[in-house]
C-alpha cells in the first residue's frame, strides 16, 4: 500500500511541478491583487462623491446666485456615481472608458468653484467650508495614489499572463485576458483639480 502511494506521488510530482511553473498559483494571486487595488480606486472616488454634497450645500449658502456651477457639480457627481466597474469588467476597455469619462467630468466640474472665492470672500472664513476643501484635496491625492497602485498591479498581472511559462496556464487553465489600466480621458485630468480660494495679494496681477 505504501509503495503504491509512493508510485502515485512519483507519477504526479512532475505534473504538479509543471502546473506550478505554469502560474497555477501566481496568476490568480496577481489577479486578486489587481482587483483589490481597483477596489481602493473605487473607494477613493466614492469618498470624493460623499464629500461633494456637503461642499455644494456649504457653498450654496454664500453663493446663492452661482446655481449653474453648483448644479454642474451636482449633476457630474450623480453621473459619476451611477457608472461603476466590477472586477469582472476590468478586462473591458469600453467599461473602463465610461468610468474614466464620468470621473473626468466630475474633476472638471469641481475646478470652476475656484472662481467663487473672488465673488464671495466670506467663504474663506467658514470653517466647515475650509475643512471640506482640505478633505477634498486629500481625497484627490488618495485617488492619484490608488490609481498608481492599481496600474502597477495591472502591469504585474498582464506581464505574468504573457510571460513563459505562466502564459501556458493563463491560456489553458484560466483563459486569462489582459486587464485595462486606468487612464485619464483628457490630458491633465489625472491631476487633482486645483481649487484655490486664497485671494491674491493687493497689486499682484500675476
Amino acid at each position: 500500500m505504501l509503495m503504491t502511494r509512493y508510485r502515485l506521488f512519483a507519477a504526479f510530482a512532475p505534473v504538479l511541478l509543471l502546473l506550478t511553473a505554469c502560474g497555477v498559483n501566481s496568476i490568480p494571486t496577481a489577479e486578486e491583487q489587481a482587483k483589490a487595488k481597483w477596489a481602493d480606486v473605487q473607494a477613493s472616488f466614492q469618498r470624493r462623491a460623499n464629500l461633494i454634497p456637503n461642499l455644494v450645500e456649504t457653498t450654496r449658502a454664500a453663493a446663492a446666485s452661482e446655481q449653474e456651477i453648483l448644479q454642474g457639480v451636482t449633476e457630474a457627481r450623480a453621473n459619476a456615481t451611477r457608472i461603476t466597474v466590477s472586477p469582472e469588467q476590468l478586462t473591458d476597455p469600453a467599461a473602463m472608458q465610461r468610468f474614466s469619462e464620468a470621473q473626468s467630468r466630475l474633476s472638471a466640474a469641481i475646478i470652476p468653484l475656484q472662481r467663487l472665492q473672488e465673488a464671495y470672500p466670506n467663504l474663506q472664513s467658514q470653517q466647515n467650508f475650509a475643512t471640506l476643501m482640505q478633505q477634498l484635496e486629500g481625497t484627490e491625492n488618495r485617488i492619484n495614489v490608488a490609481i498608481r497602485d492599481y496600474n502597477e498591479a495591472v502591469r504585474a498581472y498582464n506581464t505574468e499572463i504573457r510571460t513563459f511559462p505562466s502564459v501556458i496556464g493563463a491560456r489553458i487553465i484560466y483563459g486569462s485576458q489582459p486587464m485595462v489600466p486606468y487612464q485619464a480621458v483628457t490630458p491633465g485630468a489625472e491631476v487633482a483639480p486645483t481649487v484655490n480660494f486664497d485671494r491674491p495679494a493687493a497689486g499682484n496681477n500675476q
